[in-house]
Order: C-alpha cells, then structure tokens, then sequence
C-alpha cells in the first residue's frame, strides 16, 4: 500500500498537504488539491480512519503566547492589555476560548507540540524574538500546517502570517514633530534590537532625521527593555547629559514615564526637562507629568484583526505557502500609526 510520503512525491508537495488536502481541511489552491488527488488515485493511497479523526479534531481554544519580560508585568502593560482584550473580543465572539501561555526565562517554546496535543486550534505568538530558535520554531508550525500568526514582530523573508503597525512611519512622525519643534540634539531610548519593532523604530528615527538634514548621534542611542524601570536607569545617562540633549524619543511610554521619574529624583524639575515624546499612546501618557506626545498604536485593532484572519479568514486550517501562495502573496498587515501632541514636547 502506497504512503503518504509516495503521494507527497509524486504531487510535488509536502505531506501536510496532502493530509489537508484528503482530509478536506482548509483552504486549498485547487490546483495543488487536483495534482493530490491524482496522485492518489493514481498511487491508490487511502487515509486511515484514525488519521483522518484526528486531522478533524477541534479543541475550541486559541492560544496565545507572551513572552518573558524582566521586571515588566505584563497584564498592567497597556500593550499587551490591548491586545489581548481585542484578541479575547473577537474570540469570544467566534465562539473561541483563549488558553494564554508564558514562556520561561531563555526558553524556545515547542508551538508544534501545542496542536499535536490538541491544546490549541490557532496560535497568536507575541513578543517572539528575531533568534535561529524561535525562527525554527515558527518553520516547523508552518510545515506542519498549523495555523497561527506572529503579531508585533517580523521575520523577514519568511511567509507567516503577521499583523503589525507601522513602526517606521510611527517613529519618523515622531521625529519630525521634535525637529520642527526646533529640536536638534534627540536622544532614543530604544529597546532591545532582537525585536523587529525596535530596530523598525529605529529605522524611522534615522529617516525623520535625514529629512531634517541631520544624523542620529551614536552617543544618543540608548538602550532599555522596554520597562519603567529601563526608563528610570537611563534618566541617569540623560541626567548627566541634560547639557547634550534637548529632546528625548523613548520606544514605549512606560519607558519615557520612567526617565520622567527618574529625572525628578536627581532633583531635575519638570520646567527643566528636555522635550518627551513616548510610544504606544498609553492611558498614562495623558496622566503624566507633564502630559506626554506619543505616537498611538491600534493595539486593539491588531489582536481583532489577527483573530479575525485565523479563524474567518483564508488561513483557517493551514498555513503553508502551498496553501496560501508565496511570501510575496502573503502580506504583511500594517495598521496605520497617530501622533498624538500633548504638553511634553512643544517648545517653551
């Protein structure tokens, strides 16, 4: 009796395919499913029952996986509440529990194994870093044909599924604010360069400058976690440099409400504060003191949108580029971003 492999072969496929395709779940392009079915026939292959028992099986949850942060909590940081609040909408709404996950400290966390133990039906990954581990991670789930999307990070080259914003553009409106402002020496407090989005960030940062005639000064790229307590530890270095700098660009708001913080505890009074402009547009952007320009990021909008498109969309079921096309058919989804002006950076 044929194999599944032997079909696989002759179809010029892989064999999560061909079980997608004999077990009639998820989309599939109709020439893919004819060159299958033929060489089935021809090869006189036939499932079995259990296999095919099993491909069928539904959990009724949708993971999600959020990383591991020192010294963040993540449930009280506005981007991941967002998120997961539009995430648990939508799922709710498409009668979906959501089963959340943590991965530990320096761990590469085994996606495929969450569906073969039939834990998950889709998986949403976030704060996933740009390592060979995690890349080889994803690979597996996409060769496997499992479904899930990669939210807030990019992996170039690779056809994943990923709902994003657009950071690029974020940061340069960012920029170009403080420059019109009049604003010439800017400090970044970046995050770590292993997540797209801060090297994204910074992207933007170098593009609004150039369009200012200037360069980002290497001494004025900072580097935090993206934690309050990041932001607290580099107000030391801006707090030294207060003569250098005029301007502080941070990554997130948790960050550039740290540096505030950390400014006032050397003694440093807010009418003495270089200009601020943080990221995300938190709820405690509007709070602080002074009120701080931040750039808004659809949080809410991402998690909906990638829940809508795993489970309404045309990746239910599979997520191969067999399936689905090549990487160049595969978009990468980018929410617009907003600044939003507030008293910490227009000029006195």
């Amino acid at each position: 009796m044929a194999s599944r492999k032997e079909v696989a072969d002759l179809a010029g496929v892989s064999e999560a395919t061909v079980s997608r395709v004999l077990n009639g779940v998820g989309p599939i392009k109709e020439e893919t499913r004819r060159k299958v079915l033929e060489a089935s026939e021809k090869l006189g292959y036939v499932p079995s029952a259990i296999a095919r028992s099993f491909a069928r099986s539904k959990s009724g949850n949708l993971g999600v996986v959020l990383p591991y942060v020192p010294k963040a909590h993540l449930f009280s940081a506005y981007f991941f509440s967002e998120m997961l609040s539009g995430i648990g909408n939508k799922a709710r709404d498409s009668g979906m529990d959501l089963l959340v996950m943590f991965r530990s400290p320096g761990e590469v966390m085994n996606y495929a194994d969450l569906f073969r133990r039939q834990k998950v039906d889709a998986c949403i990954i976030l704060g996933a870093k740009d390592d060979h581990g995690e890349l080889a991670a994803m690979q597996q789930l996409q060769e496997e044909g499992h479904p899930f999307c990669v939210m807030n990070q990019h992996f170039a080259g690779e056809s994943f599924l990923e709902v994003d914003a657009d950071h690029v553009e974020g940061s340069r409106l960012a920029v170009h604010h403080l420059t019109e402002q009049g604003y010439r020496k800017i400090a970044f407090l970046n995050g770590p360069d292993s997540y797209s989005n801060s090297q994204e960030r910074l992207l933007g940062v170098q593009i609004g400058l150039k369009e200012a005639g200037m360069e980002l000064d290497p001494d004025l790229l900072l580097e935090g976690n993206y934690s309050r307590r990041s932001g607290v530890e580099a107000a030391a270095t801006i707090a030294a440099r207060l003569d250098e700098i005029d301007a502080v660009f941070a990554a997130n708001d948790r960050m550039a409400i740290g540096v505030m913080h950390g400014l006032r505890e050397r003694g440093i009074e807010v009418q003495n504060f270089p200009a601020f402009v943080g990221y995300d547009d938190s709820d405690a952007a509007e709070m602080s003191v002074p009120p701080l320009t931040s750039v808004r990021v659809p949080f809410y909008e991402m998690g909906e949108l990638a829940v809508s498109k795993l489970i309404h969309g045309s990746l239910v079921g599979s997520a191969s580029t067999e399936a689905s096309g090549s990487p160049s058919e595969w978009p990468r989804e980018l929410l617009p971003t907003e600044l939003i002006i507030r008293a910490s950076s227009i000029r006195k």
